[in-house]
């Protein structure tokens, strides 16, 4: 079952993360049990506390949507043994055609090499032109063969070398083998068996044949093995005995792991003319065999986005992604589709409230840890119900899950806002908690927040905070940057900013300067901060 990631925006707050995970709960609990939360950056000291004090743990950091090799229906054939006979490995790639070739592994399950039907076709003319074998196994043998070992002496040779002979009729020494090592093939003819055995050859292989005890307790070196099979088959079979080892491809091998992405794994394919290649997981380990035909259509990871519907801010590689819905509570934004989608955008001032508002529908109260943290989410996204974006749902939402959870939410506020900051932390720590990239009107600009109850004090650091600002915008080509140290006490926001001051006295206030100015009653960076310069820019 392919798993559908629930996902917020880039430097998530505790509204885009907790969103996500009730959300995947939600569903979840419901039946859809691919759903699994994930989170676009690291957790910041607030939403820690919060999911600390209710006993949860982060979401998995979701780096990247792109479509990797995983993704694909490539196939699983057996991953057989270097050891394994030729013969088996033959039966294999028959058994499924649309195989081009197998891997080969080490004992620990590592790639060796890669074999096809090529492989043993040359493997095979090359027995034409010489017909010997070197070192095989008896058990490789005995297992093509369909034999048994006749006499005492086999059941102390291990392996078996010398040039294949299938014994002619007596009149025809001169045809007929001269040298130890020979490997002898012949049927019901004793007189030729007791000449090998007196010249002491390596190996009589009888063919469809009884053998009398008189030769068989000869005293020799000699392994006898009689097969059902006739000559000339047993002589094709007795190549098929060797060792896959040999015969593999061995060079030159390239490979691809299961976290590649596909379009470096299309350029690799470019590169080279082989017909599959083997996959390999984390460990090195043969999972599987890609080819081209898996590329034309690959599946695509499915995703939920939560909190957001920008792909500035969403998931890299959002585009290589199928997207199954969206629900939001900020301005419409560009994303777009290939097909119809669910989409629930609300004018509320957290996405946890409207899915609260869902559990609602479904008529499925959330655990009471799970309130608590869906409270927690609401009381940190409205600022204590004092952001402009705040509305009545959301009071009697966080009400509601607060009483579930039997917490205080004005005891939660003052937890969350006062784990906002830390004298410990670098400016560009706090900087990037909770910042957001914004295009507007052919304006490039980036707006971080930190929601406190001390702004005074965090204004200390001004001059730290433009130093990186100053760096950030040259990285990234901003024409404006703005921070916002918003107070819950003081219901305004400190607003420190880089950029043109006649913009910022434009939009915001005539009392600017020195890239400071306070601005009471604004709370809300999505229904104040961009709205007003959106409605300046045009």
């Amino acid at each position: 079952m392919d798993t559908i990631y629930v996902i917020g925006h880039r430097n998530p707050d505790t509204d885009s993360i907790v969103s996500a995970m009730a959300y995947a709960a939600l569903r979840n609990s419901l039946g859809d049990r691919e759903y699994r939360a994930g989170r676009l950056g690291h957790v910041s000291d607030e939403t820690q506390l919060v999911l600390e004090r209710f006993g949860f743990t982060a979401p998995e950091w979701v780096k990247t949507v792109r479509t990797q090799v995983r993704d694909l229906a490539y196939d699983t054939p057996p991953a057989l043994s270097s050891a394994v006979t030729v013969s088996h490995a033959w039966s294999v790639l028959t058994a499924d055609r649309s195989v081009a070739a197998i891997p080969v592994t080490n004992e620990d399950g590592t790639l060796f090499g890669m074999l096809s039907s090529g492989d043993i076709a040359a493997c095979d003319m090359s027995s034409i032109e010489r017909p010997h074998i070197e070192q095989i196994p008896v058990f490789n043998l005995l297992s093509v063969l369909e034999g048994r070992i006749l006499n005492e002496a086999g059941n102390l040779v291990d392996t078996i070398s010398g040039d294949v002979t299938i014994a002619l009729p007596q009149n025809r020494e001169n045809l007929l083998f001269s040298s130890k090592d020979s490997i002898v093939v012949c049927g019901q003819q004793p007189d030729m068996v007791r000449r090998a055995l007196e010249l002491g050859v390596r190996c009589v292989i009888v063919c469809q044949a009884e053998l009398d005890e008189e030769l068989r307790a000869m005293p020799t070196d000699t392994c006898i093995i009689s097969t059902p099979f006739d000559a000339y088959r047993a002589v094709r079979l007795i190549y098929q005995s060797v060792p896959i080892a040999r015969v593999c491809r061995t060079t030159d091998l390239e490979c691809f792991h299961l976290d590649d992405y596909v379009d470096d794994v299309r350029e690799g394919m470019l590169k080279s003319r082989y017909r599959c290649y083997p996959i390999l997981d984390e460990n090195e380990r043969v999972v599987g065999t890609l080819s081209r035909y898996h590329l034309i259509r690959p599946r695509r990871k499915r995703v939920v986005l939560v909190d957001h519907n920008e792909a500035a801010q969403s998931v890299a590689g959002l585009e290589q992604a199928e997207i199954l819905e969206i629900i939001d509570h900020h301005r419409l934004a560009d994303i777009q589709t290939g097909n119809p989608i669910y989409f629930r955008n609300e004018p509320v001032g957290s996405t946890t409230t409207i899915i609260a508002g869902m559990y609602q529908e479904k008529g499925l109260m959330p655990s009471e840890k799970l309130a608590g943290l869906m409270a927690a989410a609401i009381v940190s996204d409205t600022v204590m119900f004092k952001s402009p974006t705040c509305t009545q749902r959301d009071r009697n939402m966080a009400e509601r899950l607060a009483r579930i959870a039997n917490v205080s939410l004005e005891e939660l506020g003052q937890a969350i806002f006062s784990a906002s900051w830390s004298d410990d932390k670098t400016a560009k720590e706090l900087l990037f908690t909770d910042f957001k990239d914004f295009h507007i009107a052919g304006h490039d600009l980036g707006v971080g927040q930190i929601t406190c109850v001390n702004s005074a004090h965090i204004l200390e650091r001004k001059e730290e905070f433009l130093e990186q600002m100053r760096k950030t915008m040259v990285e990234k080509h901003y024409s404006l940057m703005l921070l916002m140290l918003t107070d819950v006490l003081l219901e305004g926001t400190q607003l420190i900013y880089l950029g043109d001051e006649d913009t910022i006295r434009m939009a915001f206030s005539q009392d600017a300067k020195a890239n400071t100015v306070f601005l009471p009653k604004v709370m809300s960076r999505k229904k104040q901060i961009i709205p007003a310069l959106s409605a300046m820019w045009g």
